[in-house]
């Protein structure tokens, strides 16, 4: 088994729009999950007073560990100990440091298509099997309970994102209590993508630990918080996988950066400002929803959460990137082609971010609207 590793195409889009705009070409991005947002003022205001008083070097907040234990009390009622979550330098070394302590080469990863292009990449990084799930309509492109029953063999874990990428669906709660009944009897190990929870537009995200106390939990500082060029996430793991992970941590990655977690301390109680932004994104979203009806895509996943929207363009195109790519040079709004989440059918899908600037997201629309009108229709 090899451990290939696809491109993220949406990154081959943005680097067009970056030349696009080099030439002098007004372009809207629209292609990545990333904040317009700025990360909480009170926030930038410590991490000057300390970049001015403390010294660099290798450091683990234990103030921050204990706040983030704290936020899982209050937000979900669970009960963590502050040993058992390690910082990181953002979700995606939370996610690889998961997957290499706690399963061995070889074993299979679990986990629904269409999804973060991510899992499928790290997984096969990791020498371990992706297995993808295909949801559809039916379960918001959601993981089921009854899904996970039929797989045969069952795999040795299984990831959930809830709001998921790029659909940003969330996962009901009994639905979630059902998946963790499923996965305890036939002893597969669950891994929680939870990087959107907070950015909820419907109703508020569970964890999985409300449901399966050993889980495995991802979380990040990038998109609630607005503080994505920080690099800052965390994974919380059972008792008994701590010193396993951590001896990955130390060696693999080190420490986070000491003013990004500086920082994050402050930000974790900036409630007024964090939910304003969400406050932006959920007036983004109902941009979408009402506007893209009128451009023909009637076909699409009315997020719950996130910022994204994903979107059926099969009566217009079966190639997905050429679709973005082509979009992008003839209007200037950059979007994510639909085959980096999902290889089988995302030929047929687009993603929009909602994240950029409520203006930026009425301009991208303005442009959009007769070029959508002037595509021709397939099959």
């Amino acid at each position: 088994m090899g451990g290939r590793v696809e491109p993220f195409r949406a990154i081959a889009i943005s680097q067009l729009a970056r030349r696009l705009e080099a030439a002098g070409r007004p372009v809207v991005h629209m292609e990545f999950g990333q904040p317009s947002t700025p990360a909480p003022a009170a926030a930038l205001a410590a991490v000057r007073a300390a970049l001015d008083r403390d010294p660099p070097g290798y450091w683990e907040s234990e103030p921050l560990r204990a706040r983030i234990a704290r936020h899982y009390g209050e937000r979900y009622g669970v009960d963590v100990d502050p040993d058992r979550i390690i910082l990181t330098c953002g979700a995606s070394p939370a996610l690889l440091l998961a997957l290499l302590a706690r399963f061995e080469a070889g074993d299979r990863i679990a986990f629904a298509r269409p999804g973060y292009v991510a899992y499928r990449n790290t997984t096969r990084a990791a020498r371990l099997e992706p297995v993808e799930i295909g949801c559809g309509p039916g379960t918001r492109y959601q993981l089921s309970a009854a899904a996970i029953a039929a797989l045969d063999p069952a795999p040795a874990g299984v990831i959930l994102a809830s709001p998921a990428n790029p659909t940003g669906t969330i996962i009901p709660g009994d639905e979630l209590a059902a998946i963790a009944d499923v996965c305890r009897e036939r002893g597969i190990v669950l891994l929680s993508d939870e990087i959107y929870h907070g950015l909820h537009h419907t109703q508020p995200a569970h964890s999985i630990l409300e449901y399966a106390p050993d889980a495995l939990v991802v979380n990040s500082f990038s998109k609630y918080y607005s503080m994505v060029d920080w690099r800052l996430g965390w994974l919380l793991v059972p008792p008994g996988l701590v010193d396993t992970a951590r001896a990955h941590a130390g060696n693999l990655f080190l420490t986070p950066p000491s003013p990004s977690q500086q920082a994050a301390l402050v930000a974790m109680d900036c409630t007024d400002e964090l939910e304003a932004h969400r406050a932006t994104y959920a007036r983004n979203r109902a941009l979408l929803l009402d506007a893209l009806p009128a451009l023909g895509l009637e076909r699409i996943a009315p997020p719950d959460g996130a910022f994204y929207l994903w979107a059926d363009v099969g009566h217009l195109t079966s190639d997905s990137l050429g679709f973005c790519t082509r979009m992008l040079e003839q209007t200037g709004v950059a979007l994510a082609p639909g085959v980096d989440f999902d290889p089988v059918d995302g030929h047929r899908y687009i993603r929009f971010s909602f994240a950029p600037a409520t203006a930026h997201v009425e301009e991208a629309l303005r442009r959009l609207a007769p070029w959508f009108a002037a595509q021709p229709r397939i099959g």
